[in-house]
Protein backbone atom coordinates (compact mmCIF):
# COMPACT_ATOMS: atom_id res chain seq x y z
CA UNK A 1 0.00 0.00 0.00
CA UNK A 2 1.31 3.43 -0.92
CA UNK A 3 0.71 5.99 1.81
CA UNK A 4 1.50 9.68 1.44
CA UNK A 5 2.39 11.47 4.68
CA UNK A 6 1.98 15.23 4.97
CA UNK A 7 3.36 17.42 7.77
CA UNK A 8 1.44 20.60 8.63
CA UNK A 9 -1.26 21.19 6.03
CA UNK A 10 -2.18 24.74 7.11
CA UNK A 11 -5.30 24.67 4.96
CA UNK A 12 -3.45 24.19 1.67
CA UNK A 13 -5.41 21.17 0.49
CA UNK A 14 -5.48 22.14 -3.17
CA UNK A 15 -1.70 22.50 -3.25
CA UNK A 16 -1.18 19.21 -1.42
CA UNK A 17 -3.44 17.27 -3.77
CA UNK A 18 -1.88 18.95 -6.82
CA UNK A 19 1.60 18.00 -5.60
CA UNK A 20 0.47 14.45 -4.96
CA UNK A 21 -1.10 14.08 -8.40
CA UNK A 22 2.02 15.46 -10.07
CA UNK A 23 4.16 12.90 -8.21
CA UNK A 24 1.80 10.12 -9.26
CA UNK A 25 2.06 11.26 -12.88
CA UNK A 26 5.86 11.48 -12.81
CA UNK A 27 6.46 8.18 -11.01
CA UNK A 28 3.61 6.17 -12.51
CA UNK A 29 1.92 5.00 -9.33
CA UNK A 30 -1.31 5.65 -7.44
CA UNK A 31 -1.37 6.67 -3.77
CA UNK A 32 -3.92 4.72 -1.71
CA UNK A 33 -4.07 6.98 1.35
CA UNK A 34 -2.99 10.46 2.45
CA UNK A 35 -2.22 11.08 6.12
CA UNK A 36 -1.96 14.65 7.50
CA UNK A 37 -0.26 15.20 10.87
CA UNK A 38 -2.13 18.26 12.14
CA UNK A 39 -2.65 21.98 11.61
CA UNK A 40 -5.12 20.80 9.01
CA UNK A 41 -7.26 23.96 9.33
CA UNK A 42 -10.64 22.56 8.29
CA UNK A 43 -12.17 26.04 8.08
CA UNK A 44 -15.61 25.97 6.51
CA UNK A 45 -16.33 29.71 6.68
CA UNK A 46 -15.18 32.93 8.32
CA UNK A 47 -16.82 31.97 11.63
CA UNK A 48 -14.42 29.03 11.80
CA UNK A 49 -11.52 31.38 11.09
CA UNK A 50 -12.46 33.40 14.17
CA UNK A 51 -12.08 30.24 16.29
CA UNK A 52 -8.48 29.62 15.24
CA UNK A 53 -5.64 30.59 17.58
CA UNK A 54 -3.58 32.45 14.98
CA UNK A 55 -2.78 36.09 14.38
CA UNK A 56 -5.04 37.95 11.95
CA UNK A 57 -2.49 37.87 9.14
CA UNK A 58 -2.76 34.06 9.05
CA UNK A 59 -6.57 33.95 9.03
CA UNK A 60 -6.85 32.87 5.42
CA UNK A 61 -9.87 30.85 4.33
CA UNK A 62 -7.57 28.73 2.09
CA UNK A 63 -9.23 25.86 0.20
CA UNK A 64 -10.83 23.37 2.61
CA UNK A 65 -14.24 25.01 2.23
CA UNK A 66 -14.31 23.88 -1.43
CA UNK A 67 -14.21 20.24 -0.29
CA UNK A 68 -16.73 20.89 2.48
CA UNK A 69 -19.19 22.55 0.08
CA UNK A 70 -18.85 19.88 -2.59
CA UNK A 71 -17.27 22.19 -5.13
CA UNK A 72 -14.32 19.76 -5.11
CA UNK A 73 -13.83 16.18 -3.93
CA UNK A 74 -10.64 14.88 -2.36
CA UNK A 75 -8.95 12.67 -4.99
CA UNK A 76 -7.62 10.25 -2.36
CA UNK A 77 -8.89 9.12 1.04
CA UNK A 78 -7.42 11.57 3.55
CA UNK A 79 -7.05 10.92 7.28
CA UNK A 80 -5.93 13.71 9.60
CA UNK A 81 -5.41 14.61 13.23
CA UNK A 82 -5.69 18.04 14.85
CA UNK A 83 -2.79 20.30 15.73
CA UNK A 84 -2.57 23.70 17.39
CA UNK A 85 -3.91 25.79 14.50
CA UNK A 86 -7.38 24.43 13.89
CA UNK A 87 -11.01 25.40 13.43
CA UNK A 88 -11.61 23.94 16.88
CA UNK A 89 -15.35 24.59 16.85
CA UNK A 90 -15.60 22.34 13.77
CA UNK A 91 -13.44 19.58 15.22
CA UNK A 92 -15.38 19.64 18.51
CA UNK A 93 -18.39 18.43 16.55
CA UNK A 94 -16.40 15.28 15.72
CA UNK A 95 -14.77 14.50 19.06
CA UNK A 96 -14.78 10.75 18.32
CA UNK A 97 -13.86 11.23 14.67
CA UNK A 98 -15.86 11.53 11.49
CA UNK A 99 -16.00 12.95 7.99
CA UNK A 100 -14.91 16.60 7.94
CA UNK A 101 -15.74 16.53 4.23
CA UNK A 102 -16.40 13.73 1.73
CA UNK A 103 -13.33 11.44 1.61
CA UNK A 104 -11.60 13.48 4.37
CA UNK A 105 -11.71 11.76 7.78
CA UNK A 106 -10.76 13.25 11.16
CA UNK A 107 -9.56 10.85 13.88
CA UNK A 108 -11.05 12.87 16.76
CA UNK A 109 -9.38 13.77 20.05
CA UNK A 110 -7.85 10.31 19.73
CA UNK A 111 -8.83 7.42 17.55
CA UNK A 112 -7.95 4.13 15.90
CA UNK A 113 -9.15 2.97 12.48
CA UNK A 114 -8.29 0.21 10.03
CA UNK A 115 -7.63 0.63 6.32
CA UNK A 116 -6.81 -2.37 4.17
CA UNK A 117 -5.53 -4.23 7.22
CA UNK A 118 -3.32 -1.33 8.36
CA UNK A 119 -4.13 -0.19 11.88
CA UNK A 120 -3.81 3.59 12.25
CA UNK A 121 -3.99 5.43 15.59
CA UNK A 122 -3.76 9.14 16.30
CA UNK A 123 -3.69 11.74 19.05
CA UNK A 124 -4.80 15.28 18.20
CA UNK A 125 -3.48 18.52 19.67
CA UNK A 126 -0.30 19.42 21.54
CA UNK A 127 0.81 18.85 25.12
CA UNK A 128 0.59 21.56 27.76
CA UNK A 129 0.93 20.40 31.36
CA UNK A 130 -1.47 22.95 32.82
CA UNK A 131 -4.43 21.51 30.88
CA UNK A 132 -3.44 17.84 30.64
CA UNK A 133 -5.60 16.70 33.56
CA UNK A 134 -8.65 18.85 32.82
CA UNK A 135 -11.87 17.84 31.15
CA UNK A 136 -12.95 18.99 27.71
CA UNK A 137 -14.65 22.09 29.09
CA UNK A 138 -14.09 24.61 26.28
CA UNK A 139 -16.99 25.82 24.19
CA UNK A 140 -17.74 28.68 21.83
CA UNK A 141 -17.58 31.56 22.08
CA UNK A 142 -13.97 30.90 23.05
CA UNK A 143 -11.93 33.29 25.13
CA UNK A 144 -8.34 33.97 24.07
CA UNK A 145 -7.36 31.37 26.68
CA UNK A 146 -9.85 28.62 25.75
CA UNK A 147 -9.15 29.20 22.06
CA UNK A 148 -5.77 27.65 22.88
CA UNK A 149 -6.54 25.21 25.68
CA UNK A 150 -9.17 23.51 23.49
CA UNK A 151 -6.42 21.91 21.40
CA UNK A 152 -4.31 20.74 24.37
CA UNK A 153 -4.32 16.97 24.78
CA UNK A 154 -5.97 15.43 27.84
CA UNK A 155 -5.03 12.51 30.06
CA UNK A 156 -8.25 10.67 29.13
CA UNK A 157 -7.20 10.17 25.51
CA UNK A 158 -3.69 9.09 26.49
CA UNK A 159 -5.11 6.70 29.09
CA UNK A 160 -7.41 5.18 26.48
CA UNK A 161 -4.58 4.68 23.98
CA UNK A 162 -2.55 2.94 26.70
CA UNK A 163 -5.28 0.29 27.00
CA UNK A 164 -4.56 -0.97 23.47
CA UNK A 165 -2.99 -4.43 23.46
CA UNK A 166 -3.02 -5.26 19.75
CA UNK A 167 -0.24 -4.08 17.44
CA UNK A 168 -0.55 -0.58 15.97
CA UNK A 169 1.01 -0.14 12.53
CA UNK A 170 0.91 3.67 12.24
CA UNK A 171 0.71 6.25 15.04
CA UNK A 172 0.13 9.97 14.44
CA UNK A 173 0.80 12.91 16.75
CA UNK A 174 1.18 16.59 16.00
CA UNK A 175 4.08 17.33 18.35
CA UNK A 176 7.09 15.02 18.62
CA UNK A 177 7.62 12.57 21.48
CA UNK A 178 10.23 13.92 23.90
CA UNK A 179 13.58 12.23 23.55
CA UNK A 180 13.05 11.31 19.91
CA UNK A 181 16.00 13.46 18.81
CA UNK A 182 18.42 11.06 20.52
CA UNK A 183 17.44 8.38 18.00
CA UNK A 184 18.26 10.36 14.85
CA UNK A 185 20.80 12.79 13.43
CA UNK A 186 20.48 15.54 16.02
CA UNK A 187 23.52 17.33 14.62
CA UNK A 188 21.85 17.79 11.25
CA UNK A 189 18.65 18.93 12.99
CA UNK A 190 20.53 21.58 14.97
CA UNK A 191 22.25 22.88 11.87
CA UNK A 192 18.77 23.59 10.47
CA UNK A 193 17.08 24.53 13.76
CA UNK A 194 19.87 25.74 16.12
CA UNK A 195 17.36 27.27 18.56
CA UNK A 196 16.22 23.72 19.47
CA UNK A 197 19.52 23.15 21.30
CA UNK A 198 18.46 24.20 24.80
CA UNK A 199 15.17 22.31 24.71
CA UNK A 200 16.93 19.17 23.46
CA UNK A 201 19.56 19.38 26.21
CA UNK A 202 16.81 19.76 28.83
CA UNK A 203 14.66 17.02 27.24
CA UNK A 204 11.89 19.59 26.83
CA UNK A 205 11.41 19.36 23.08
CA UNK A 206 8.13 17.62 22.39
CA UNK A 207 5.44 15.80 24.34
CA UNK A 208 5.99 13.61 27.39
CA UNK A 209 2.67 11.75 26.97
CA UNK A 210 3.61 11.02 23.34
CA UNK A 211 6.92 9.58 24.54
CA UNK A 212 5.05 7.34 26.99
CA UNK A 213 2.80 6.14 24.18
CA UNK A 214 5.76 5.52 21.88
CA UNK A 215 7.36 3.11 24.33
CA UNK A 216 4.05 1.55 25.38
CA UNK A 217 2.48 1.04 21.94
CA UNK A 218 5.70 0.36 19.96
CA UNK A 219 4.09 1.12 16.59
CA UNK A 220 5.87 0.22 13.37
CA UNK A 221 5.67 3.85 12.20
CA UNK A 222 5.18 7.16 14.00
CA UNK A 223 4.51 10.36 12.03
CA UNK A 224 4.53 13.93 13.40
CA UNK A 225 4.73 17.55 12.28
CA UNK A 226 4.53 20.81 14.29
CA UNK A 227 8.21 21.88 14.30
CA UNK A 228 8.30 22.68 10.57
CA UNK A 229 11.26 20.54 9.59
CA UNK A 230 11.98 17.02 8.38
CA UNK A 231 13.51 14.64 10.89
CA UNK A 232 13.84 10.85 10.82
CA UNK A 233 14.72 8.45 13.62
CA UNK A 234 14.62 4.75 14.46
CA UNK A 235 13.67 3.78 18.01
CA UNK A 236 14.64 0.29 19.18
CA UNK A 237 12.41 -1.25 21.83
CA UNK A 238 14.83 -4.01 22.76
CA UNK A 239 15.41 -7.61 21.70
CA UNK A 240 12.35 -9.24 20.11
CA UNK A 241 10.26 -6.12 20.76
CA UNK A 242 10.85 -4.47 17.41
CA UNK A 243 11.49 -0.87 16.51
CA UNK A 244 9.59 2.24 15.43
CA UNK A 245 10.42 4.27 12.34
CA UNK A 246 9.79 7.92 13.21
CA UNK A 247 9.33 10.65 10.61
CA UNK A 248 8.43 14.31 11.08
CA UNK A 249 7.71 16.53 8.09
CA UNK A 250 7.59 20.25 7.30
CA UNK A 251 4.64 22.50 6.42
CA UNK A 252 3.23 22.88 2.93
CA UNK A 253 5.41 25.57 1.34
CA UNK A 254 7.57 25.72 -1.81
CA UNK A 255 10.98 24.01 -1.49
CA UNK A 256 10.04 22.51 1.89
CA UNK A 257 10.02 18.79 2.73
CA UNK A 258 6.34 18.44 3.57
CA UNK A 259 5.37 15.23 1.74
CA UNK A 260 6.73 11.67 1.81
CA UNK A 261 5.51 8.56 -0.06
CA UNK A 262 5.93 5.24 1.76
CA UNK A 263 5.22 1.62 0.88
CA UNK A 264 3.60 -0.10 3.86
CA UNK A 265 2.72 -3.78 3.93
CA UNK A 266 -0.97 -4.54 4.20
CA UNK A 267 -3.38 -7.47 4.00
CA UNK A 268 -4.12 -7.78 0.28
CA UNK A 269 -7.14 -9.93 1.10
CA UNK A 270 -8.82 -6.98 2.82
CA UNK A 271 -10.56 -4.27 0.81
CA UNK A 272 -9.29 -0.69 0.88
CA UNK A 273 -12.17 0.56 2.96
CA UNK A 274 -12.11 2.52 6.20
CA UNK A 275 -13.31 0.64 9.27
CA UNK A 276 -13.66 1.28 12.97
CA UNK A 277 -11.27 -0.61 15.24
CA UNK A 278 -13.10 -3.04 17.53
CA UNK A 279 -10.61 -2.91 20.40
CA UNK A 280 -10.64 0.90 20.37
CA UNK A 281 -14.44 1.08 20.25
CA UNK A 282 -14.66 -1.23 23.25
CA UNK A 283 -12.12 0.81 25.22
CA UNK A 284 -14.06 4.03 24.55
CA UNK A 285 -17.27 2.32 25.66
CA UNK A 286 -15.72 0.92 28.84
CA UNK A 287 -14.19 4.28 29.82
CA UNK A 288 -17.15 6.53 29.06
CA UNK A 289 -17.59 7.15 32.78
CA UNK A 290 -14.15 8.83 32.84
CA UNK A 291 -15.22 11.55 30.42
CA UNK A 292 -15.39 15.04 31.91
CA UNK A 293 -16.46 18.39 30.47
CA UNK A 294 -15.47 20.27 33.62
CA UNK A 295 -12.52 22.61 33.96
CA UNK A 296 -11.41 20.94 37.17
CA UNK A 297 -8.75 18.25 37.35
CA UNK A 298 -9.66 14.66 36.51
CA UNK A 299 -7.64 11.64 37.57
CA UNK A 300 -7.43 8.42 35.64
CA UNK A 301 -7.71 5.24 37.71
CA UNK A 302 -4.55 3.63 39.02
CA UNK A 303 -3.64 0.23 40.52
CA UNK A 304 -6.42 -0.91 42.81
CA UNK A 305 -7.75 -4.14 44.27
CA UNK A 306 -11.26 -2.77 44.70
CA UNK A 307 -12.17 -1.30 41.31
CA UNK A 308 -11.29 -1.71 37.69
CA UNK A 309 -8.34 0.32 36.46
CA UNK A 310 -7.26 -1.63 33.35
CA UNK A 311 -9.69 -1.40 30.45
CA UNK A 312 -8.01 -3.59 27.87
CA UNK A 313 -11.17 -5.40 26.75
CA UNK A 314 -11.95 -9.06 26.95
CA UNK A 315 -13.22 -11.06 23.96
CA UNK A 316 -16.69 -11.03 25.52
CA UNK A 317 -16.65 -7.25 25.84
CA UNK A 318 -15.53 -6.84 22.24
CA UNK A 319 -18.24 -9.22 21.06
CA UNK A 320 -20.81 -7.06 22.86
CA UNK A 321 -19.65 -3.96 20.96
CA UNK A 322 -19.52 -5.79 17.64
CA UNK A 323 -23.14 -6.82 18.19
CA UNK A 324 -24.11 -3.19 18.90
CA UNK A 325 -22.73 -2.30 15.46
CA UNK A 326 -24.63 -5.12 13.79
CA UNK A 327 -21.43 -6.99 13.02
CA UNK A 328 -20.30 -4.34 10.53
CA UNK A 329 -17.48 -1.96 11.51
CA UNK A 330 -17.28 -0.15 8.15
CA UNK A 331 -17.24 3.61 8.73
CA UNK A 332 -20.50 4.85 7.17
CA UNK A 333 -20.29 7.46 4.41
CA UNK A 334 -22.59 9.82 6.30
CA UNK A 335 -20.94 13.22 5.95
CA UNK A 336 -23.40 16.00 6.75
CA UNK A 337 -22.89 19.74 6.48
CA UNK A 338 -23.80 21.52 9.70
CA UNK A 339 -22.98 25.11 8.68
CA UNK A 340 -23.17 27.24 5.56
CA UNK A 341 -19.83 27.04 3.70
CA UNK A 342 -17.88 30.08 2.64
CA UNK A 343 -18.83 31.59 -0.69
CA UNK A 344 -17.02 34.51 -2.33
CA UNK A 345 -20.37 35.44 -3.91
CA UNK A 346 -22.30 35.53 -0.61
CA UNK A 347 -20.14 37.37 1.88
CA UNK A 348 -23.14 38.67 3.84
CA UNK A 349 -23.78 35.20 5.28
CA UNK A 350 -20.31 35.14 6.78
CA UNK A 351 -21.10 37.67 9.50
CA UNK A 352 -23.37 35.37 11.49
CA UNK A 353 -22.23 34.61 15.06
CA UNK A 354 -20.40 31.37 15.83
CA UNK A 355 -22.70 28.73 17.25
CA UNK A 356 -22.26 25.31 18.82
CA UNK A 357 -23.56 22.55 16.54
CA UNK A 358 -24.18 18.89 17.23
CA UNK A 359 -23.06 16.72 14.33
CA UNK A 360 -25.36 13.89 13.18
CA UNK A 361 -22.33 11.67 12.61
CA UNK A 362 -21.27 11.94 16.24
CA UNK A 363 -24.85 11.53 17.46
CA UNK A 364 -25.20 8.27 15.53
CA UNK A 365 -21.78 7.02 16.63
CA UNK A 366 -22.48 7.73 20.31
CA UNK A 367 -25.89 6.06 20.10
CA UNK A 368 -24.42 2.93 18.52
CA UNK A 369 -21.53 2.74 20.98
CA UNK A 370 -23.53 3.77 24.04
CA UNK A 371 -21.33 6.70 25.05
CA UNK A 372 -21.77 10.42 25.70
CA UNK A 373 -21.04 13.13 23.13
CA UNK A 374 -18.78 15.65 24.93
CA UNK A 375 -20.31 18.50 22.95
CA UNK A 376 -23.82 17.42 23.93
CA UNK A 377 -22.76 17.37 27.58
CA UNK A 378 -21.44 20.92 27.19
CA UNK A 379 -24.74 22.05 25.72
CA UNK A 380 -26.56 20.49 28.65
CA UNK A 381 -24.35 22.14 31.25
CA UNK A 382 -25.65 25.33 32.82
CA UNK A 383 -22.33 27.02 33.51
CA UNK A 384 -18.65 27.00 32.63
CA UNK A 385 -17.22 27.82 36.05
CA UNK A 386 -14.69 25.65 37.82
CA UNK A 387 -16.85 24.76 40.83
CA UNK A 388 -15.73 21.40 42.26
CA UNK A 389 -18.02 18.68 41.00
CA UNK A 390 -18.35 15.21 42.50
CA UNK A 391 -20.34 12.42 40.98
CA UNK A 392 -20.56 8.69 40.53
CA UNK A 393 -21.45 7.13 37.20
CA UNK A 394 -22.46 3.53 36.69
CA UNK A 395 -22.05 2.33 33.10
CA UNK A 396 -23.78 -0.75 31.70
CA UNK A 397 -20.65 -2.81 32.34
CA UNK A 398 -19.11 -3.93 35.65
CA UNK A 399 -16.17 -2.19 37.22
CA UNK A 400 -17.62 1.31 37.45
CA UNK A 401 -15.65 4.00 39.24
CA UNK A 402 -16.56 6.88 41.48
CA UNK A 403 -14.42 9.99 41.12
CA UNK A 404 -14.10 13.61 42.08
CA UNK A 405 -13.11 16.47 39.79
CA UNK A 406 -11.15 19.09 41.70
CA UNK A 407 -11.31 22.78 40.94
CA UNK A 408 -8.02 24.22 39.72
CA UNK A 409 -8.38 26.87 42.41
CA UNK A 410 -8.52 24.19 45.11
CA UNK A 411 -5.48 22.27 43.86
CA UNK A 412 -2.85 23.57 46.25
CA UNK A 413 -0.09 21.40 44.84
CA UNK A 414 -0.25 23.24 41.51
CA UNK A 415 1.93 26.24 40.84
CA UNK A 416 1.67 27.88 37.42
CA UNK A 417 1.98 24.65 35.49
CA UNK A 418 1.47 20.95 36.08
CA UNK A 419 4.80 20.43 34.36
CA UNK A 420 6.51 21.77 37.50
CA UNK A 421 4.45 19.74 39.95
CA UNK A 422 6.30 16.90 41.66
CA UNK A 423 2.99 15.34 42.71
CA UNK A 424 1.82 15.37 39.11
CA UNK A 425 5.04 13.63 38.06
CA UNK A 426 4.60 11.06 40.83
CA UNK A 427 1.02 10.44 39.73
CA UNK A 428 2.09 9.98 36.10
CA UNK A 429 4.82 7.52 37.14
CA UNK A 430 2.30 5.67 39.34
CA UNK A 431 -0.04 5.18 36.40
CA UNK A 432 2.79 4.34 33.99
CA UNK A 433 4.31 1.75 36.32
CA UNK A 434 0.94 0.15 36.86
CA UNK A 435 0.25 -0.09 33.15
CA UNK A 436 3.70 -1.54 32.46
CA UNK A 437 3.31 -4.06 35.27
CA UNK A 438 -0.03 -5.20 33.88
CA UNK A 439 1.38 -5.63 30.37
CA UNK A 440 4.43 -7.50 31.66
CA UNK A 441 2.30 -9.83 33.74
Amino acid sequence: MKIAVEGCAHGELEKIYETLQELEKQEGFKVDLLICCGDFQATRNTQDLSCMAVSDKYKNICSFYKYYSGEKVAPVLTIFIGGNHEASNHLQELSYGGWAAPNIYYLGYAGVVNYGGVRIAGLSGIYKGRDYMRGHYERVPYTEDTKRSVYHIRNLEVFRLKQLSQKVDVMLSHDWPTGITSHGDVGQLLRYKPFFKKDIEENALGSRPAEELLHHMKPAYWFSAHLHCKFAAIVSHGPRKGFTKFLALDKCLPKRKFLQILDIEHDKNKPLTLSYDLEWLTIVHLTNHLLSVKRGLTYMPGPSENERWIFTPSEKEKAHILKRFGGDLTVPLNFTRTVEPYSPDNLASQYAPVSLQLNPQTMLFCELLGVDDPLDLLLQSTSQDSTPNSWAHTPDTPGSLSRTSLSADDSSFLDTSLEDSSRFNEYQQYISDGINQHVTN
